[in-house]
């Protein structure tokens, strides 16, 4: 029963003292968002150092016992505070690194100043994930000291470049981490005023079509029409992988359903931006084709741009494809089956090659148990609605890391975003009264699993 945990009084004291809270955990949150803790190669990683230790700084702050960690990669913020004698103990998970803006002049502010605009709060890394790491500060200020529960926070540095580290890390520090519940901050919530809990997430794999006809480039006059150029082949074998209806017609590839939500065309084409007159592609509801079936998106063609290309035959080209996985493909065996599919589909002798760029396991949850109902009531409280269960049609390999890690924790995967958050574009922002119900929801949660002890 979740009813009698906390009393109603409780309840809203937590949330008077979340909104208070608030002006101080927004100034703290812009601080960091001001930071390019990008984690590419290609930018300057003495900001994502920068960046951890403003996440350490904010940790200790609150009393907790924190570390810097690095095994091989960027930079991690362990940081731990006890609880009650008894009580148990809550991991909670965000990262502090961000995707790269990308060009300046599509974003309406400066991408690494944050700014408001209509309760929005613009900026690269404001809601992904650095309100994770807010959300979490704010749950522990909360309880001002008092906490019910023994906290643990682990604040990755290397999430968005697939977090390679993050093994080596659960290998060498994994005791420091264990936990009876984690709450993975990353995700995002159903809509507007919908809290959701996200109980499915697709696999990954990336795959790189490398084919070769020729030994050199030659002049497409005198050879064209008996010898194929690269790209010919290359163009048919990505044609494969879609059927006339537009579901992955790769071989040996599962599908999931998903729940079934309230979730129409007219809402997908808002949320997505697609164009007028564009159909939608795939067979099956809206949520399984977005959630739980493959898909194969061609992400990048190596080849002779428009601008300064020549009448030559090109001798070889590559194309990069993130195919997404139904929650417990395994990703080797995708692979398996993916590289199967493209030797089969090769035209006229060409020579293939098909490398596996990236992998990352889905996940399901066990979305039952005392953790789950603590979560849900802990939602409600926040919201004043019931939270919807959901799939991700992304992938968070990190999840499947935390599962396989610790089997018995109960796994929460929440997050601070919303359909307009646009995480990874331009213009990514977050909703600031949502922002704040997210921090009720995780303080009362704290409160709400202190009050299952013993």
């Amino acid at each position: 029963m979740t009813d009698d945990v906390l009393t109603p009084d409780q309840i809203t004291a937590l949330r008077s003292t979340v909104a208070g809270l608030m002006p101080q955990v927004r100034q703290d949150l812009e601080a960091l968002t001001r930071i390019p803790s990008v984690s590419l190669d290609a930018f300057d990683q003495a900001q994502v150092d920068r960046s951890a230790e403003a996440t350490a700084e904010l940790l200790r702050a609150e009393g907790l016992d924190v570390e810097i960690v690095r095994e091989g990669g960027r930079p991690a913020v362990i940081g731990h505070i006890d609880g009650p004698q008894g009580a148990p103990t809550v991991l909670l998970y965000a990262h502090h690194d961000v995707q790269p803006p990308g060009d300046d002049a599509d974003w309406d502010s400066p991408p690494f100043e944050p700014t408001e605009r209509d309760g929005r709060l613009y900026g690269r890394g404001a809601a992904d994930d650095k309100a994770g790491v807010m959300a979490h500060v704010a749950a522990l200020r909360a309880h001002s000291g008092n906490l019910p529960v023994g906290v643990t926070i682990f604040v990755e540095g290397e999430e968005e470049i697939g977090s390679d580290s993050l093994p080596t890390i659960l290998d060498k520090h994994g005791e420091k981490l264990r936990a009876d519940a984690i709450v993975l901050a990353d995700s995002t919530n159903w809509a507007i005023g919908e809290p959701a809990l996200t109980t499915t997430l697709r696999g990954l794999i990336r795959v790189v079509i490398t084919v070769t006809t020729l030994d050199h480039g030659i002049h497409s006059g005198m050879f064209g029409g008996a010898v194929p150029d690269a790209l010919m082949p290359l163009i048919r074998i990505l044609a494969s992988f879609h059927d006339d209806a537009g579901d992955v017609a790769v071989e040996g590839l599962s599908a999931g359903t998903a729940s079934q939500l309230d979730f129409d065309e007219a809402r997908l084409r808002e949320e997505s931006g697609l164009l007028d007159g564009v159909e939608t592609v795939g067979t099956g509801s809206l949520l399984d084709r977005i959630w739980a079936k493959p898909t194969a998106t061609v992400i990048g063609i190596d080849a002779p741009s428009v601008a300064k290309s020549s009448n030559t035959l090109v001798p070889t080209a590559s194309a990069k494809v993130s195919i997404r996985l139904a929650a417990d493909e395994d990703p080797l065996e995708a692979y398996a089956a993916v590289r199967r599919h493209v030797e089969k589909h090769t035209p006229w002798g060409a020579k293939v090659e098909v490398t596996l760029d990236d992998q990352g396991s889905g996940f399901a949850a066990n979305a039952d148990g005392p953790v789950y109902d603590q979560a849900r009531a802990a939602f409600a409280d926040a919201w004043g609605v019931q939270p919807v269960d959901i799939g991700v049609g992304g992938s968070i390999p990190f999840v499947a890391a935390f599962a396989e890690k610790f089997p018995d924790a109960g796994i929460l995967v929440t997050g601070v975003e919303d359909p307009d958050t646009r995480a990874h574009g331009a213009n990514e922002s977050l909703h600031l009264e949502e922002f704040e119900k997210v921090c009720v929801a995780e303080a009362v949660l704290l409160a709400r699993l202190g009050a299952l002890k013993g």
